[in-house]
């Protein structure tokens, strides 16, 4: 699906996508596949020229990406090394994208400008040597980690690549490793599932002191055992927003709704839905967060190539740009670009005048 591009000249830093190698995984999936997995088959390869043909950054006729940041998803860990420092890998592959983006070839355009890679938190204080190997992976780009948490009851929800433990963030061992990370002043991404907004809730209150950034608008869900019952649980979703948000330590991103996770739209992949109306769906969420949060702790993002399952990168912005409509213009700022920029520290990629 393709549209016009709504406001072309307006900034915006996508402040989280992937990139990845998952055509070795792909075929290893059971038959009949996750609604997940068969969303992603579409982008099992999508490194830098895939990233770039989507954002359209430093090419004609997209909107203004000037900047992202990419999010960890396991891809391109280093086999050579132990368990605990394979992550380095994923961070030293896309540096080298970062760089290939900032040689000036591709404009204005700067690709993966802050690095978000993983650590296991669960090494307690011995995540340490891992922090500090992804630091000086990053040659100045990286900017924190990733260690998601999301779990249901119900293995339908999730399907096999996610396999986090039941209640990760409240385990013992998980906030030691949370405690020795807190000291390097980096951010943290949290994932998990709207059921589960409580532990986030519960981390953030424990570490006041630090940045937490909720994806995907806490990923409320319209799958498996979910399905049909988004209006039913909109409620417990919206108090758990609102209490997350009287924690200033903890910022959400607009976005993930498009996921087939989430269910809106229900059919996937991409089936061609309008940015209208795709803006009707998620308006109750997205209006709720930046009520609660306000603009300056929300930002939007893709989260592509994912949420291609419901939108195409053009039709996805402009769904947003649809539901921002409403917000000043200095709002507008915020939410498509200031708010990624100070928390991710990646100034720099926004136009000077």
């Amino acid at each position: 699906m393709s549209e016009e591009i709504i406001d072309p000249d307006l900034p915006i830093i996508d402040p989280h996508h992937h990139l990845w190698d998952l055509r070795p995984l792909v075929p290893a999936f059971p038959e009949p596949r996750h609604d997940f997995i068969e969303a992603i088959a579409g982008a099992a390869y999508y490194t830098f020229d895939e990233l770039q043909q989507d954002t359209r950054g430093g090419l004609e006729g997209g909107h203004n990406i000037v900047g992202t940041v990419f999010m960890e998803c396991g891809a391109f860990y280093d086999a050579g090394r132990d368990d605990a420092m394979k992550s380095v890998g994923e961070v030293e592959f896309v540096n080298g994208v970062t760089a290939q983006g900032a040689s000036g070839l591709y404009g204005d355009y700067r690709p993966c400008a802050g690095i978000v890679g993983h650590a296991d938190l669960t090494l307690g204080d011995a995540v340490k040597p891992v922090i500090e190997a992804l630091i000086a992976a990053g040659n100045g780009r990286f900017r924190g980690i990733r260690h998601a948490a999301a779990w249901d009851a119900d293995p339908e929800v999730l399907g096999p690549p996610f396999h986090a433990p039941e209640g990760l963030y409240l385990s013992d061992a998980f906030r030691e490793g949370f405690a020795a990370y807190a000291g390097y002043g980096l951010t943290f991404d949290a994932w998990l599932l709207e059921p589960q907004l409580g532990d986030v809730l519960d981390l953030a209150r424990a570490f006041p002191g630090q940045t937490i950034v909720l994806d995907h608008c806490g990923t409320p869900l319209n799958i498996a055992c979910y399905r049909g019952k988004l209006h039913e649980n909109f409620d417990r979703w919206r108090q758990s927003i609102h209490a997350l948000a009287e924690c200033p330590n903890v910022q959400v991103k607009l976005g993930g709704l498009a996921m087939a996770f989430c269910g809106l739209p229900e059919d996937g992949p991409m089936k061609g839905h309008t940015s209208e109306h795709l803006a009707g769906l998620w308006r109750p969420y997205i209006e709720t967060c930046i009520h609660a949060f306000g603009p300056g702790r929300c930002m939007f993002e893709s989260n592509y190539p994912v949420d291609r399952w419901g939108a195409s990168y053009e039709v996805l912005w402009n769904a947003f740009k649809r539901l921002s409509h409403s917000h000043s213009e200095d709002e507008r700022r915020a939410l498509f670009a200031g708010t990624a920029a100070k928390t991710y520290g990646i100034e720099h990629v926004l136009p000077t005048s």
